[in-house]
């Protein structure tokens, strides 16, 4: 019931053991199914010859954020594991977790500065994983570099759309310290688009990252909707994690004693049954409008690639009800205020899923959080300000260097890509970082793991 991870440390020797098996492999497929191409068996080795510096520095060399990926990422090495074809894969993303945490603890993140400036600025908007791996690579190389964050704290969904007991902040805190020695500069309150414009960022700087997230929620606009108690999922996230944070919050959304339904099963859905529990909910039940994943690999979902498997998070095994099939028909009210979801059977209709006639039922109901996935960047400000295009999916368009239809301007991470992986926004971010110092530069030194274009791993 407090807000501390859930997660605890892995025993030494069953790590020495996991990584251990990796060494067994013939071809390693790992790489494939990690978009940062983290070279996993490498430093699965140097953890097995118990070299934990050696395999921190393995690990730095394609991932910047480890002790993100470590906890938030699902993963997608594992289900490429070679001994995943017959048994349990290795546990790829705990001994991640680990070399990261022992480095910390050790003290061998030291911050990497510049040997020498470029006299060349940059600016990134958006303080997500995306913009703060653009912002590091971009400074390592000698540029200067601002991120402004129109939040009080930088993070993005790190800090206030993660819970913390699925990662403290003290993990943002101290990387966001490393930044700062390397000379990374954060502007928090600067609301990009208002506060200052972005044509000012353009004639102040030389190039301009948009990394601000896909964080347009999708809507769910049945009868009911406009009733008290229904909210989308980061309006009751944001300020809980605000509180955790120390902070005094007015209007809090508040799940204490109260039930609470919540749409969608995805990540931030179990980010709110995690929450709802710890302010002690009287029921919480998670509704989803498909089929119940399979528990194995669908024959057309073969190994290598990334399963839909039915998942069980943290937040899944300290309570609550799943239900499937599930399709939200109306929300139910008396005198403005949330009583109930009406609910049907899901029935598929021509590959449509319809409402089943006949099985309604209501669900009762004090809250509901919409947790559908996001639909795309804001537009306010980058369409006026900047002119660049957006795509049919409502993502910033660009071309095959992240380049936007303004020259100078590049956009990484969900703004471009749509709602993703974490690690995907890293490698975006790296990958922007290389084509953005090209650009100013002519040639580049940097690393590009992934190009635009390449969706190998998707989110549903």
């Amino acid at each position: 019931m407090d807000w501390k991870e859930v997660y605890e440390a892995q025993e030494k020797g069953v790590l020495n053991a996991q990584a251990g098996r990796c060494m067994d492999c013939g071809v390693p497929f790992c790489h494939q199914g990690c978009p940062l191409g983290n070279l996993i068996p490498e430093w699965n080795d140097l953890v097995w010859r118990d070299k934990g510096e050696e395999a921190m520095e393995r690990l730095h060399a394609t991932n910047n954020f480890p002790e993100f990926t470590g906890r938030l990422c699902p993963a997608p090495c594992e289900a490429s594991c070679v001994l995943g074809i017959n048994q349990p894969a290795v546990t790829i993303k705990q001994v991640e977790v680990s070399i990261v945490d022992q480095a910390f603890d050790n003290g061998w993140v030291t911050p990497l500065p510049p040997a020498r400036l470029t006299g060349k600025t940059v600016a990134v908007v958006g303080s997500g994983p995306a913009g703060l791996a653009v912002a590091q690579q971009l400074t390592r190389v000698g540029h200067t570099v601002a991120v402004y964050e129109r939040d009080d704290k930088i993070g993005g969904l790190l800090r206030y759309g993660i819970p913390d007991f699925k990662m403290e902040k003290d993990h943002v805190d101290r990387r966001l310290d490393q930044m700062k020695a390397e000379g990374t500069r954060f502007r928090t309150g600067v609301a990009v688009g208002t506060d200052v414009t972005w044509e000012q960022l353009r004639r102040r700087y030389d190039a301009v990252v948009i990394a601000t997230g896909a964080t347009v929620p999708r809507d769910l606009p049945i009868p009911g909707r406009e009733l008290e108690g229904v909210h989308f999922a980061m309006d009751y996230l944001v300020p809980a994690n605000r509180v955790v944070a120390g902070e005094t919050v007015e209007n809090q959304i508040n799940a204490a004693g109260k039930h609470v339904v919540i749409l969608g099963g995805g990540d931030t859905g179990a980010d709110c049954l995690g929450t709802a529990h710890r302010h002690q909910a009287a029921s919480v039940t998670t509704l989803a409008i498909g089929k119940q994943p399979a528990a194995e690999r669908a024959p057309h979902q073969p190994w290598p690639t990334f399963p839909t498997l039915f998942e069980v998070a943290s937040a899944h095994e300290e309570g609550g009800e799943r239900t499937y099939l599930a399709s939200t028909v109306e929300f139910v009210g008396e005198n403005g205020k949330l009583t109930g979801v009406k609910v049907a059977e899901t029935e598929f209709v021509d590959g449509k899923r319809l409402p089943k006639a006949g099985t309604e039922r209501i669900i009762p109901a004090d809250l509901v959080f919409l947790s559908l996935g996001f639909t795309g960047a804001e537009p306010a400000g980058i369409t006026e300000q900047v002119h660049a295009d957006f795509d049919g999916r409502g993502n910033v368009a660009r071309d095959g260097y992240y380049m936007t239809n303004t020259e100078g301007v590049f956009v990484a991470g969900d703004a471009g890509r749509g709602q993703s992986l974490i690690v995907w926004a890293i490698a975006e971010g790296r990958a922007c970082a290389a084509a953005v110092d090209k650009f100013l530069m002519g040639s580049t030194t940097l690393p590009a793991p992934v190009a635009p274009t390449d969706r190998a791993i998707s989110v549903l």
